[in-house]
């Protein structure tokens, strides 16, 4: 055998292997095929199942859902078929209601036009009885009235008078007798000096030799220290004296405590006037300072702002009618005390009210308004309690009294005021204060003559009797003493006398 035949069999050998080897794997494959083709069915037939059983249940919680909604929904309907019926008889009983009230509105209607037409008819009734009664007796109804006025006065004269008198002597005795003991227990606990106290602007000098270094070379002493200070110095021909002058009672004695201070080193200039009156300022603030701290720790007055206190000291400083205010204040304040315990009033607020009511008078020179009104707007800015504020407001009847302890402090402030040397004042205003009480009294008709008495806190009047009776002459007492609080300024109280005196003289001859 060739070479080439063994060739070609091997190679037919190759082919029949390779065409059996792939008829074998396509039966194997066929066979796979027909098993996974099961498989696949019988998952199906089992995901059939499946679904009619879940379809199943779902059917079943479907009808048992829409069972329960069917409940739901039907008690639902029944309950607002009742609301409805509710409803539907409130609607009845409202329209009845509403028919009912718009039957009494129309009766109520009727009645008040009925009403109106008896009143017109028995107003026209009225006035033609008037208009009858004037015609007849030929007078008008106000002059009837008057007159009629008149005649039940003219006989009831006596008896309105003996009841005015009795009402107002049992009222008043027992109340000035407790008022007099309060006043004069109080003002005799508080026996202090009353003298008057003068914060001079005239500054002793050694010799007149001084005036000449006061005055400077050109006078560059005398202009440096009044630009310092802001006082004006009148160095004029006074032998050992000069004079300091400013409306500032501060910058006036804190002048003169430099000027002193100067004279007493004796280096006058420039340099050492502004060095001076540096240290005079500070020891004047230091006082201030020191002076309302102690007079507000003297009556426990606490909780104030401090600018209030250093108000209150520059008090120290000012004097009213030759009166030192911070003293009158203090002393107000103990009376103020006293009185209020007496009568069971606030005693803390009436002290304070009485210790701050002239705070005002330490700027009154510098911010306008008087000073009460002052005062009572440095309380409010520095936020001082309300009470405080009503106590010290109506010392001068500027306000209303709102309670009793501003009543105590106007009473503490005329106490104080009035002491005898507790003020001073010139002839000149004196005597126009009298002439102006005197003049306001002889201004109404039937005065026969008016004298003011005790300094012008008092003035008796006599009338005429002959014009006058005695219920006119009461009435006269009360027109006189409020027109004098209308027209005139004065502290304290002044007491109107009225006298009408009858006098019958016969000779017997």
């Amino acid at each position: 055998m060739s070479l080439k035949e063994v060739a070609l069999y091997l190679s037919i050998a190759g082919v029949v292997g390779i065409a059996l080897g792939y008829y074998l794997r396509l039966i194997i494959s066929l066979g796979k095929k027909g098993s996974m083709e099961l498989e696949i069915k019988e998952m199906l037939l089992a995901a059939k199942e499946e679904s009619k059983k879940i379809t199943a249940d779902a059917e079943t919680r479907a009808h048992k859902t829409l069972d329960e909604a069917r409940v739901e929904i039907k008690e639902k309907e029944d309950k607002i078929n009742q609301t409805e019926d509710r409803l539907i008889k409130k609607e009845d009983l409202l329209d009845k209601r509403q028919t009912d009230i718009d039957k009494e509105v129309d009766l109520i209607k009727t009645r008040v036009a009925e009403i109106k037409s008896i009143r017109e008819k028995a107003e026209k009734l009225e006035t033609d009885r008037l208009q009858a009664l004037e015609k007849i007796s030929q007078l008008s109804k106000d002059d009837a009235k008057k007159e009629l006025m008149t005649i039940v006065e003219k006989h009831s004269e006596e008896d309105l008078l003996v009841r005015m008198n009795k009402l107002e002597n049992q009222g008043e005795e027992s109340l000035d007798i407790k008022a007099r003991d309060i006043l004069a227990m109080s003002i005799q606990r508080l026996a202090s000096s009353v003298a008057s106290d003068v914060m001079s602007s005239i500054v002793e000098i050694p010799s007149d030799d001084v005036k000449g270094k006061i005055i400077g070379k050109e006078g560059r002493n005398i202009k440096a220290f009044e630009r310092i200070t802001g006082v004006e110095v009148m160095v004029d021909d006074t032998p050992g004296a000069i004079t300091i002058s400013s409306f500032d009672p501060v910058r006036r004695h804190t002048a003169r405590i430099a000027i002193l201070e100067l004279i007493k080193d004796g280096r006058i200039q420039p340099a050492k006037i502004e060095q001076v009156v540096e240290k005079a300022k500070q020891d004047i603030n230091k006082t201030i300072k020191e002076k309302g701290e102690a007079a507000a720790y003297e009556f426990g007055v606490i909780g104030l702002d401090p600018r209030i206190l250093l108000i209150l000291g520059r008090l120290y400083f000012r004097t009213s009618y030759g009166q030192n205010v911070l003293q009158h204040s203090v002393e107000m304040a103990h009376i103020a005390g006293m009185i209020a315990e007496e009568i069971g009033a606030n005693v803390q607020v009436a002290k304070a009210g009485a210790l701050l009511h002239d705070i005002g008078k330490a700027l009154d020179h510098e911010v306008a308004g008087t000073h009460v009104e002052i005062g009572r707007r440095i309380l409010q800015k520095f936020g001082a309690p309300e009470e405080i504020i009503k106590a010290m407001q109506a010392h001068h009847e500027e306000y209303p009294y709102e309670t009793v302890e501003s009543r105590i402090v106007q009473t503490a402030d005329a106490i104080s005021g009035a002491r005898p040397g507790a003020r001073r004042d010139n002839v000149e205003n004196y005597l126009k204060r009298l002439a102006d009480l005197e003049a306001t009294a002889n201004s109404f008709p039937g005065i026969e003559k008016s004298y003011a008495l005790q300094a012008g806190r008092e003035i008796r009047i006599f009338v005429k009797p002959e014009t006058m009776g005695d219920l006119e002459a009461k009435t006269l007492a009360r027109d006189i003493a409020l027109k004098i609080e209308k027209d005139l300024k004065y502290p304290g109280e002044i007491k109107v006398t009225v006298i009408r005196e009858t006098r019958t003289v016969e000779f017997a001859r």
